[in-house]
């Protein structure tokens, strides 16, 4: 896609386009004098502006989503969906075991289906936001494979290369089991909030149980303090 045609898909101006391919905020290639992009990445980067697990650029905002319900951390998360100290070397293999967590806990349907579906994502653009953490997602939500929403996160203490963006390796790996097409669970735009707090991070690499892991994440989320919604229907 041109520069063009991306402002289009977008609904902004050229200009707009330039400044967020320039400030590194978009992804897209130079070719000679003249910038090119691929619609599988650039469908990425909203979804994951929605998620809010890149910083939400402000020239730009995703469609609103349709009404759905708040769901609690704990409502998607427990102290079973913890690896402790992931085996993995490789980024296959963090995905393999964290996939296996996933079936085994009764959450996915076929891990071969999820495993593909994530790696899928992860070869359309990389997951690890640096900062030690990467957000693992598929690219489409497929309810039938999905049982119900669900986060599982695993540890690598001596971390794994998972081509972060700030080149270092990746410690903390959360797998996020989404439903919807739409942004059905609120509080996954608070993770990238609670993981930027040094003090969770130290927490969470320090840990010795499962328990002290979900009881960090849970006191990141309560200490962010944003108001909640009301319930509402899906």
């Amino acid at each position: 896609m041109t520069v063009r045609q991306v402002a289009g898909y977008l609904n902004v101006n050229e200009r707009t386009v330039l400044k967020l391919v320039a400030d590194g905020a978009l992804p897209g290639v130079k070719i000679g004098n003249q910038w090119r992009f691929r619609k599988a990445m650039l469908d990425t980067w909203l979804d994951d502006q929605m998620l809010g697990v890149i910083p939400r650029s402000p020239e730009v905002s995703p469609p609103a989503p349709v009404a759905r319900r708040l769901l609690s951390l704990a409502t998607c998360f427990q102290p079973s969906h913890v690896i402790l100290d992931l085996k993995a070397d490789s980024k296959n293999e963090v995905v393999e075991e964290l996939a296996g967590l996933a079936a085994r806990l009764g959450l996915i349907r076929d891990k071969t289906w999820f495993v593909g579906a994530l790696i899928e994502r992860e070869n359309v653009m990389p997951s690890a936001t640096g900062n030690s953490v990467a957000f693992l997602h598929t690219l489409q939500r497929h309810p039938e494979q999905i049982l119900r929403p669900f986060m599982v996160l695993g540890r690598s203490l001596k971390g794994v290369d998972f081509d972060a963006l700030d080149g270092a390796a990746t410690h903390l790996f959360f797998v996020l089991g989404l439903k919807f097409q739409e942004l059905y669970l609120p509080w996954l735009a608070k993770l990238p909030q609670m993981c930027a707090q040094p003090e969770t991070l130290r927490i969470l690499m320090a840990a010795q149980s499962a328990d002290a892991m979900f009881a960090a994440l849970s006191d990141a989320e309560r200490n962010l303090a944003q108001p909640l919604t009301p319930e509402l229907g899906r």
